[in-house]
């Protein structure tokens, strides 16, 4: 009994801990002059790694605790709102999507993962995420997705290789 209460608390710190650092890297990714998207991918890493090292649960609470945060504490709302759907869960996401057989659903649901939530900031969050969007974007949506489709798979793949080398480098370390 009393490992496994030692193993919830450590999931709990682990969850509470990773959280803060995405809390910091999103309040970077507010004041920052630019980088606001890649800090806020950035601080979506945190819930990656507290999945790797603790499980989905504080992978989870990790993701909650900062988007939580975030749109208490954070002046940029808009930032608050792109990890909480998007950059936050999506390494979580992702590692549960990767354990379907096949490689055609997986990406197919990754890509609509990625459109649903383009779809979300673009019409019903436009003017607090990209208020100053420029006109030759406004006008194609086809070039939007597209572009943002590439931009996703290159971010997949990108985070795929990050997974593999967090994995090695956890699989040597010794605790919970």
């Amino acid at each position: 009994m009393a490992r496994t209460d030692g193993i919830r608390h450590f999931h709990t710190a682990l969850g509470g801990v990773m959280a803060a650092g995405s809390l910091a890297l999103l309040w970077l990714a507010c004041v920052a002059p630019s980088g606001r998207i890649g800090l806020t991918a950035a601080a979506g890493l945190f819930p990656m790694a507290a999945v790797l090292r603790g499980g989905r649960a504080a992978g989870g609470l990790c993701w909650a605790a900062a988007s939580l945060l975030g749109l208490l504490l954070l002046p940029d709302k808009g930032v608050a709102l792109l990890f909480l759907t998007f950059l936050g869960p999506y390494p979580v996401v992702k590692g549960w999507l990767e354990t379907l057989e096949r490689r055609s659903v997986e990406w197919g649901l990754k890509l609509c993962w990625f459109n649903l939530t383009l779809t979300l900031f673009w019409f019903a969050l436009q003017e607090l995420f990209l208020p100053r969007a420029p006109d030759w974007l406004r006008g194609s949506a086809v070039l939007l997705y597209s572009l943002g489709s590439l931009i996703f798979v290159a971010y997949d793949i990108g985070l795929s290789r990050l997974i593999t080398l967090l994995r090695a480098r956890f699989s040597g370390v010794k605790g919970h």
